[in-house]
């Protein structure tokens, strides 16, 4: 499964990014081969529409689930209509907001946790 976490920095060390559309990396991880990519946050200099843009990316690129702090209403709309599963991980580094979805302990979303822009 290809799943994308939010993240402050580029490796699995890196901490959790509570923010969607203006994190600073995704990581893209293939929880079946171990594969990673580290992606700086392609749409983070956009003035506005990043919770959507964000969520076409991960379309284009065959996500599956995104692991994130939070999710605005926005996001979340677009998220679900691409069949992505949305999980909310509480700060922590980037591997262990991985290993707690591998394992069932993150709280699947369907809805936004934060109101429209709360991430500027």
């Amino acid at each position: 499964m290809k799943v994308a976490i939010t993240a402050q920095g580029s490796s699995l060390d890196a901490a959790l990014d509570p923010r969607f559309g203006r994190c600073q990396y995704l990581l893209l991880c293939d929880t079946a081969g171990g594969d990673l990519q580290a992606v700086p946050n392609p749409v983070a200099s956009q003035p506005g529409g990043v919770g959507i843009a964000m969520a076409q990316y991960l379309t284009k690129e065959k996500v599956q689930a995104l692991i994130t702090g939070n999710l605005g209403p926005n996001a979340a709309r677009a998220l679900a209509a691409a069949g992505i599963g949305a999980y909310i991980a509480q700060g922590g580094s980037a591997t262990a907001a991985l290993q707690a979805f591998v394992e069932g302990r993150l709280e699947q979303v369907t809805g936004p946790t934060v109101s429209a822009h709360s991430g500027m």
